[in-house]
């Protein structure tokens, strides 16, 4: 599951001879006229026989516009099943923070959510300055990082699954964005380190470099619990979207993106990235910020949401501290591919996706 993933390489588009693309367009031609010495003869008149619909199929070989082949999910043992989203409201004070994110999953468990879901930074402020006084060290165990302490614990005792939002963490003399993932054991199943750094100027509106403090992660994170197969992205990632469809190709069927959108590009781009990498690649999309405080030097945009395999909101809320509890139900995802049979129409011969990760 440990591949790495080059971003610049992942995406090859291969375009054939123009030959080739004039060649298939002759053949479509003669379906529909007559050769030359059967045009006078309107008796004798003979047409081409078509090329079946399964057989141009086939030409455009669409198993192969992804490499190595797509994956297919394993059936998880729960196919429909609530999941809660915990939007909060984060503050300077970590130990408050921790025991406040305790308290609303045990609240989302208590309404019936077997997966839950907490937003980006929950332990800490949201700030180049902040992330080296709170990052904990992971790998050093509980002792050394309360926060995860609590979600082992808090997953093991609910008997649920826990996507826990991201913390800082700190990894020798590097400091990274990190979501950790729990299953219903306690037991830590997957740690993605957020792969794309949040740096952008937008002169009179925002300038944010998470550059100046974070290493970016190098591994892509798709991730088998009882509540099937997730991919894991984290803010920034979601507006690339061939991290998504790489997901998507390795059989998940849900992408969850902890996330603080801001006031700038939140009201433009957060739904609407949300909708498009699960219409794009059909499947659940679900994501979660903190809760909006006016007051912060950040300012997240809020509106945690679920967005279903067709591209539609299941579930959202606004800016301030919310719980939402919605359905996730993976019969959807195979009704939207049969309706829309896009994995069987790709055009592998014209394009392909490489998960640098697996051709390894």
């Amino acid at each position: 599951m440990r591949g790495v993933l080059g971003l610049s390489s992942s995406l090859t588009f291969l375009t054939r001879q123009s030959s080739v693309r004039t060649a298939t367009s002759h053949l479509l031609h003669r379906r529909f006229y007559r050769t030359p010495t059967q045009s006078a003869s309107p008796t004798r008149t003979t047409v081409t026989s078509s090329v079946s619909i399964s057989s141009m199929a086939a030409s455009f070989y669409p198993e192969k516009a992804r490499v190595p082949p797509a994956l297919l999910a394993p059936t998880p043992p729960i196919t429909k099943f609530k999941i809660g989203i915990c939007q909060l409201s984060v503050t300077a004070d970590k130990e408050r923070n921790i025991l406040h994110a305790r308290t609303a999953i045990e609240e989302a468990a208590e309404k019936g959510a077997k997966l839950v879901l907490l937003p980006e930074i929950w332990n800490s402020p949201y700030s180049n300055d902040s992330f080296p006084v709170y990052a904990e060290d992971i790998d050093a165990g509980f002792d050394a990082s309360p926060s995860t302490a609590m979600l082992s614990e808090i997953a093991r005792r609910l008997n649920i699954t826990l996507i826990g939002g991201s913390i800082p963490e700190r990894c020798g003399d590097k400091l990274y964005n990190t979501c950790c993932v729990y299953g219903p054991d306690g037991k830590l199943k997957a740690k993605h380190r957020k792969i794309h750094l949040f740096d952008i100027d937008i002169p009179g509106k925002i300038t944010f470099k998470e550059s100046n403090t974070l290493t970016a992660g190098e591994t892509p994170t798709v991730v088998d619990t009882e509540v099937g197969r997730i991919g894991i992205g984290i803010c920034y990632d979601i507006r690339f979207q061939e991290l998504a469809m790489l997901y998507s190709a390795r059989g998940a069927q849900l992408i969850c993106y902890p996330g603080a959108f801001n006031m700038t590009t939140g009201p433009l781009h957060w739904e609407l990235l949300q909708r498009a990498r699960a219409v794009d690649n059909q499947l659940y999309i679900a994501t979660c910020s903190p809760a909006r405080d006016a007051a912060a030097g950040y300012i997240a945009w809020g509106h945690s949401t679920l967005i279903g395999p067709f591209g539609e909101v299941l579930a959202t809320t606004e800016h301030d501290e919310a719980i939402i509890i919605s359905e996730i139900d993976y019969s959807q995802v195979d009704l939207r591919r049969t309706n829309l049979p896009l994995e069987k129409q790709r055009r592998g011969d014209l394009y392909q996706l490489v998960d640098v990760g697996r051709l390894g």
